[in-house]
């Protein structure tokens, strides 16, 4: 359960322990918004040594506390102006935290596995007992490595399963849990025989088995799945048109596991195949949430899994209030890692990054809803339903509370 502490007029952060478990709470959605932000004392840090033994440029360094955290992300190269959102939503849970006992070290990777190696070497070096970032999942390979050799876990901001392992947690929108969530709401509402479109894309791939075994573990059917290439989903959606089309339709769903630029070629060639969302209701997940996807024919009535926005709405107001931005939708991860650091730092003294406290069943609360990591680095999110209807979206079931046990979707509490 949360709980919030009052200091200096300002509603903080506050962890709770149980009997046996952590109920952690990152974030309070009460910060008081006319105030401005404390002043932020910067010092410089000392050069370090790259691998080749030049001279490295010294980091950039957010607050002077004692326990110390290195912000891996491209400030420059490719992806440097989401680094820079990141940068600065860390700057802003700092502010709101009320200058924690932390210092981070601002690290730049240049977008590049090479320079994520370099900037996590560096920051270690600086003392860095956690490692937040990087972004790219070849970069969080890269700086795994030299994690790994120092015994300092990583939270890092990819959504490629692939990299995650015991020790680099991935504090991300992953797509398994978003899967895993919409097929459990749609049995729960009588729905039991389910189709599917997936792109023959990296996303198609990694939510394919997600989507088998979701529909498998809850007793239902899977009437037909057929792949199609990036873009090009004509055929198909031919091939499918006896299972999701016609009043012999023996599909109730048909998940669509597809982002927002390849979705609106799939609900035109719905459409064309006389498709019925009234029928046979499309589902999907997070990268649905776009409006401009929400007055397509194809998907009226549609439903897909995603963090609950209010959230993410009232981080936005406040970083626009102090960057003159709007942040893209990544920022609120670095967001949540330096307040979940501070937390942890304010709690657990020595072990507050260790192993047990990262994966605590419980969770956290931040940004986007409840949060929590598994051993082997993969997180579950709390997550709502929503549905389109009339060019608009609506929550058709709340993000839960809390999370149900690892292994089991979460349900409304």
């Amino acid at each position: 359960m949360a709980q919030t502490t009052r200091a200096r007029g300002v509603v903080l952060p506050a962890v709770l322990l149980g009997a046996t478990a952590l109920a952690g709470c990152v974030a309070s959605e009460r910060t008081a918004r006319n105030r401005p932000p404390p002043p932020v004392a910067a010092a410089p840090a000392e050069p370090a040594a790259d691998p080749g033994g030049l001279p490295a440029a010294a980091a950039e360094r957010i607050g002077q506390g004692r326990v110390k955290v290195a912000l891996v992300v491209p400030l420059t190269g490719q992806g440097a102006s989401i680094g820079a959102a990141l940068r600065n939503a860390a700057q802003l849970a700092f502010d709101e935290g009320q200058q924690p006992d932390l210092t981070i070290l601002v690290e730049d990777d240049r977008g590049t596995p090479a320079g994520a190696a370099e900037a996590t070497e560096r920051g270690l070096k600086a003392g860095a007992d956690l490692v937040l970032g990087p972004l790219f999942a070849a970069n969080v390979r890269s700086a795994s490595v030299a994690a790994r050799a120092a015994g300092k876990p990583i939270i890092a901001f990819s959504t490629d399963v692939g990299v995650a392992s015991r020790g680099v947690y991935l504090l991300s929108f992953l797509p398994q849990p978003e899967v895993a969530r919409i097929v459990e709401e749609e049995i729960a509402s009588g729905r039991r025989s389910f189709a599917a479109l997936i792109p023959e894309t990296a996303y198609g791939n990694a939510v394919e088995a997600q989507f088998r075994e979701a529909v498998a573990n809850r007793g239902a059917r899977i009437a037909a799945v057929e792949r199609y290439p990036a873009g090009a989903p004509d055929a198909a959606v031919k091939r499918l048109a006896g299972v999701i089309t016609g009043p012999r339709a023996t599909a109730d769903v048909v998940f669509i596991p597809e982002t927002s630029d390849g979705l609106t070629a799939v609900a035109t060639a719905l459409s064309e195949a006389k498709f019925s969302p009234e029928r046979v209701r499309p589902v999907g997940t997070a990268p649905w949430n776009v409006p401009s996807l929400f007055a397509l024919p194809a998907l009226q009535g549609g439903r897909f899994a995603a963090p609950d926005r209010s959230g993410f709405s009232n981080f936005s107001a406040r970083y626009q209030a102090r960057f003159g931005a709007i942040p893209p939708r990544v920022a609120s991860l670095a967001y949540d890692a330096v307040m979940l650091s501070a937390t942890l730092a304010r709690q657990f003294g020595a072990q507050r990054f260790a192993e047990p406290t990262l994966i605590n069943p419980s969770g956290f609360a931040g940004i986007d809803g409840t949060f929590r990591f598994g051993a082997e680095g993969t997180s579950d999110r709390a997550l709502a339903v929503y549905e389109i209807r009339n060019n608009a979206v609506s929550v058709v079931s709340p993000a839960p509370r809390v999370l149900s046990k690892p292994g089991l979707t979460a349900a409304p509490q």
